[in-house]
Formats: structure tokens, C-alpha cells, sequence
């Protein structure tokens, strides 16, 4: 992929940027210790939402897709399918849809609804995380295989 080059911000151009695993691992897992150890998060994390065959989409947002040299973690935002039950899930992937259980032991922050609940429709809920904390808009990357 050719990734468009980042703004006057350090950040992704406004928009949803799609990808696959590998991509972003190649462009945004490189360069320093840290990109290298969350890309590897990254890439166990979305081994382990797979497992539930329920993802319906999987977005990227935050320091990990900026040109950041440290950043301090990776940011995934998750649709699952309106049948998931997280309730039923079993080793691992629990942890992965507890936000403060994933914080603390995998180093990521994750957070996930239902397709059903996407206020404004789906994709309208996928574009709300490009709005930062200081309202300012950035681009975010959607997984679209794992290849």
C-alpha cells in the first residue's frame, strides 16, 4: 500500500484509511523498539478477536498510526456482529473485551460494540474516531484482512 504521507500534525490524513495486517505491521511496526513490541500486540490482538468469528470491523486510531517515534500503545476500536456474546468467550479472548483487563496485560486499549448499537449507523460510528480529544480530525485505519 502507499500510505499517504502524514499531516502537519504527525497524523494519518482525515479519513478511513483501509489496509491489510500486514501493511500497517510493515509501515507503522518499524523504526524504533517500541513500534516493533506494539506491532506485535497489534498482531496477537487481532489473532485473538479472530478466534471469536464475529468481527465485523476492526479500526486502528491513535499514536501507533502517527509518525510518533515512541508511541505508547496501539488504540482499536472493534464492531462485532450483533450475536456476540462476550459472555461465552473462553481463555484469552476474554481479556480482549474487558477495556481495563486489555489496558493492563496486553498494553492495548480496546473498545467494542454491536453493529446494532452503532448510533448514527455503522459506519457513521467507525468516522466518529477521527475526531481527537481536541476535536481536531486524523485519519484511522481499517484492517480489512489479515491476508
Amino acid at each position: 500500500m502507499d500510505w499517504p504521507d502524514f499531516d502537519s500534525n504527525g497524523d494519518l490524513p482525515v479519513g478511513v484509511h483501509k489496509s491489510t495486517l500486514t501493511e500497517v505491521v510493515e509501515y507503522f511496526g518499524a523504526g524504533s523498539l517500541q513500534r516493533e513490541i506494539i506491532a506485535r500486540r497489534l498482531t496477537r490482538i487481532y489473532q485473538l478477536v479472530q478466534t471469536t468469528g464475529q468481527v465485523a470491523r476492526f479500526i486502528i486510531f491513535g499514536s501507533f498510526i502517527t509518525n510518533k517515534s515512541a508511541p505508547n500503545d496501539v488504540d482499536i476500536f472493534l464492531v462485532m456482529e450483533d450475536t456476540f456474546d462476550s459472555s461465552q468467550l473462553n481463555g484469552e479472548a476474554t481479556i480482549i473485551f474487558d477495556h481495563l483487563a486489555a489496558q493492563n496485560r496486553e498494553g492495548v486499549s480496546i473498545f467494542w460494540i454491536r453493529r446494532m448499537a452503532a448510533i448514527g449507523g455503522e459506519q457513521a460510528a467507525i468516522e466518529d474516531w477521527q475526531i481527537r480529544r481536541d476535536n481536531r480530525r486524523r485519519g484511522i485505519v481499517e484492517v480489512v484482512s489479515d491476508d
